[in-house]
């Protein structure tokens, strides 16, 4: 299941009391992630393309400031960041293509990601899409990831299905946006955001976790267990020293 939510940043911009976290209307970003039958994405690939999504829809100029998304966005992040991810093929992919949003393409994925909507507020095009199923494989060997470029790490010893791993990778994405200062923002966004999505080794995991990094901590509604550190996201100008 990728049903997801976590919670924000202490040094996030939005609410940081849980209790008014907790009681404020809850919202969902949703992203449709494209598997085709015969051609699924690389696992990796969906979950760096998700992660780069939920960037993309954070820095697009309708969701900042008095533009047409900013409401939704900001309601959203005043309560739990929470992120459902749904598959879609064929005619369904289409009818979502066809709802307010934007597409984001990896090496040959495909997410769309939307504004969010209410919790029990979904359009019908995309309630209607399956929350399950989004198991994918890597069909060659994942490359290290470039120290260079920004990196969501999972945690090694979770075993999350890929819808999961990319509400996870996207929660990550998110952290690492909210605490980054404005120039390494601007960056950021300038290039596209390039990041990487790898499974970090046991040996490294405690070292990650303990190094002042954004950590995503799961609410533990699906999958998992309450509390769990799921992913690290290292990004070079948040690296101590």
């Amino acid at each position: 299941m990728s049903d997801d939510r976590t919670t924000p940043a202490p040094d996030s911009p939005f609410r940081p009391d849980p209790g008014a976290r907790d009681a404020a209307p809850q919202f969902v970003l949703p992203l449709v992630v494209r598997i085709e039958r015969a051609a699924p994405p690389p696992r990796t690939d969906a979950l760096e393309t998700a992660a780069r999504a939920v960037l993309v829809m954070l820095s697009d100029a309708r969701s900042v400031g008095e533009g047409e998304w900013a409401g939704a966005m900001r309601d959203w992040q005043d309560a739990r960041i929470r992120k459902v991810v749904r598959r879609a093929r064929g005619a369904e992919w289409r009818r979502a293509e066809a709802l307010p949003g934007i597409t984001v393409t990896g090496k040959s994925a495909e997410v769309r990601v939307f504004p969010p909507v209410p919790l029990d507020g979904w359009p019908k095009d995309l309630a209607r899409l399956q929350v399950s199923g989004t198991d994918l494989d890597d069909p060659d060997p994942v490359p290290p990831a470039d120290p260079a470029v920004p990196t969501l790490w999972l945690n090694p010893d979770l075993d999350m299905s890929a819808g999961k791993a990319m509400a996870q990778a996207g929660h990550g994405a998110q952290l690492a946006w909210w605490r980054l200062p404005d120039e390494a923002r601007a960056a950021w966004h300038a290039t596209g955001f390039p990041l990487a999505v790898r499974t970090a080794s046991p040996a490294r995991w405690p070292a990650l976790t303990a190094g002042g990094l954004p950590t995503v901590r799961d609410a533990g509604f699906t999958e998992i267990a309450p509390g769990s550190c799921t992913v690290v996201a290292d990004h070079p100008a948040l690296r101590a020293g």
